[in-house]
């Protein structure tokens, strides 16, 4: 977790890295294309806000999914698209709080969701694996883009399991204020590696 990406120096030529990241970020725009449909739809159906706050987080990781493909097309401008990255991790960061705040200041109770639920676990087992393969490219490749992409989707993951874990309280005890209590705790690490990156810093620390 301490390591960080040597983003100021020269990085070994890796073969085929290019042809990899290209892969793994079309794999990302179809898997969050999905993810933005259907959880737009669960949240409607259950007027769940954490439900709202994933599809609006995939969102988000779409376009840092496009902002790497402009980074491997366009090696020359990395640092500064490696800065949009670091931007779109502060929107996430604000989208977190808001909807978190907005959630605990309505009291909204969502309805059970088995789409919704369904959709979260395949987050939570598909992201992790994205945001290690990203990781590990990025270190290879030295894309500054796709180290903020790997932070965005280990952000994924961890949104997905706290929507879960709200979702399950919220049906089995009424807690409904549980999940954006938790989703606020994310806040701060995503915005401090958003900042991190948007300085030209970025580390893999929260991923």
């Amino acid at each position: 977790m301490a390591e960080c990406y040597a983003f100021g120096m020269a990085t070994a030529a890796v073969p085929g890295v290019g042809e990899r990241v290209w892969r793994l970020q079309l794999l990302t725009l179809g898997w969050m294309a999905v993810e933005v449909g259907v959880a737009g739809v669960a949240a409607w159906r259950a007027r769940s806000v954490a439900l709202g706050a994933f599809g609006a987080d995939s969102v988000i990781e779409l376009l840092s999914a496009g902002v790497v493909l402009a980074a491997q097309a366009r090696p020359e401008r990395n640092r500064l698209l490696g800065k949009i990255g670091g931007w779109l991790l502060l929107a996430l960061a604000a989208v977190i709080a808001g909807t978190s705040a907005l959630a605990l200041l309505a009291g909204v109770a969502p309805r059970p969701s088995p789409m919704g639920m369904a959709l979260l676990l395949a987050a939570a087992a598909v992201m992790p694996w994205l945001g290690r393969q990203k990781r590990k490219l990025a270190r290879s490749s030295g894309n500054r883009a796709l180290a903020a992409d790997a932070v965005q989707s280990s952000a994924c993951a961890y949104l997905a399991w706290i929507a879960l874990a709200g979702l399950g309280l919220n049906a089995a005890l009424g807690w409904g204020w549980a999940d954006p209590v938790a989703a606020l705790g994310l806040v701060p690490l995503i915005a401090r590696e958003g900042w991190k990156t948007t300085r030209g810093e970025g580390c893999g620390c929260c991923c």
